[in-house]
């Protein structure tokens, strides 16, 4: 009784606020708020409010949370094992696979390279960058 009581005078100071809200020609933000204000006058014409007091107080309304818990943890840890065992299959799938061409050589990695590399002096390092940076400049006729 006390629930429905409360929700009820929200929803009337809501609504009081919503008016003022029009009084002001803010009838957009007036209308969200009576919006809002419905809504607990609406829980409580529905009965929402009181099997909510109901249930808030029943320790086996809590009880039956806990299980439903404990159930959803089972569900998603079951859930997270069978994805783990299915990435595993299919990695050790794709190591016993043969070879598509067994008596295939090997690749050469050494073939495409341009030759060694060297590490530009200090002082060749800020020249790079100007010459970008003309060549840009060139290139747009500046």
């Amino acid at each position: 009784m006390l629930a429905e009581t409360i929700c009820s005078a929200v929803s009337a100071a809501g609504l009081g606020i919503a008016a003022i809200t029009a009084f002001r020609r803010r009838f957009l933000t007036a209308a969200r708020i009576a919006a809002y204000a419905l809504v607990p006058l609406g829980l409580v014409m529905t009965g929402a409010v009181e099997w909510l007091a109901r249930t808030a107080f029943s320790p086996t309304a809590w009880i039956g949370f806990g299980v439903l818990g404990a159930a959803w943890l089972l569900f998603s840890s079951t859930r997270a094992v069978e994805r783990r065992r299915a990435g595993r299959k299919e990695t050790a799938g794709a190591a016993e696979r043969p070879a598509v061409a067994p008596a295939a050589s090997a690749p050469s990695h050494g073939a495409g390279r341009r030759g060694p590399t060297t590490k530009p002096k200090a002082g060749s390092a800020a020249e790079d960058d100007f010459s970008d940076i003309e060549a840009i400049l060139k290139k747009h006729g500046i």
